[in-house]
């Protein structure tokens, strides 16, 4: 059975997942953890939990969902996973985020969840889905057997990611849910990058940018 912790980090409130199953290994999904009070949460969690850390995973490369990646690296031995069409956008995080107080190490990401290879841990497979709008290189998370799906800035409870960003662009983005996200089953659950988790039958139905 997969289990999913939910923290709200940095000054975006983003999501930071830790997503583990029943043999005790898992990732960490979109390592948004910024300030030293949020990195002891995050390493808190994991160890009193008892998880057996295997990669951490960024879904896209902008700095509110990068910045904790070097963070949980160093401390946990474990390798980073970013798609390699992001790497622009990842290189100039840092420097981005500075007018936001974020201060951060980058650290190369040995994972390029470009190439689609299954993301695995313990007795869970993820695939990588190439959900492009966001940013270039977003990447949404599904796990078919869970029906639980990682989206990033993909789409969230009753919008879609932001497109007035450099890099992201709206037509690209409602062709990435259309071919990559709706055709999933209705009872696939939604864990976004930001805001609250949500269903796909729901956004299906309610969600004003899919009608």
């Amino acid at each position: 059975m997969l289990q999913i912790a939910r923290f709200v980090f940095n000054p975006f409130r983003e999501n930071t997942y830790v997503v583990w199953d029943s043999t005790g290994e898992g990732i960490v999904v979109d390592p948004g953890n910024n300030y030293p009070k949020e990195h002891a949460a995050i390493a808190d969690f994991i160890d009193s939990n008892n998880v057996l850390l295997r990669a951490v995973v960024a879904t896209h490369g902008h700095y509110d969902h990068v910045c904790g990646a070097g963070f949980l690296k160093e401390r946990y031995g474990v390798p980073f996973a970013l798609c390699s069409i992001d790497e622009y956008v990842y290189c100039t995080s840092a420097f981005d985020g500075n007018r936001y107080q974020f201060d951060f190490e980058q650290v190369p990401y040995e994972i390029d969840l470009a190439r689609q290879v299954p993301l695995t841990f313990g007795e869970t497979v993820f695939k990588p889905l190439l959900t492009p709008g966001h940013t270039l290189g977003g990447v949404s998370l599904y796990c078919e057997a869970a029906k639980v799906i990682f989206t990033g800035d993909t789409i969230m409870c009753g919008t879609v990611g932001r497109t007035d960003l450099k890099g992201s662009d709206h037509p690209t983005l409602m062709r990435s849910i259309e071919s990559q996200i709706l055709p999933l089953p209705d009872d696939v659950e939604i864990y976004p990058g930001h805001g609250p988790q949500t269903v796909l039958g729901d956004e299906r139905r309610n969600n004003p940018f899919l009608q």
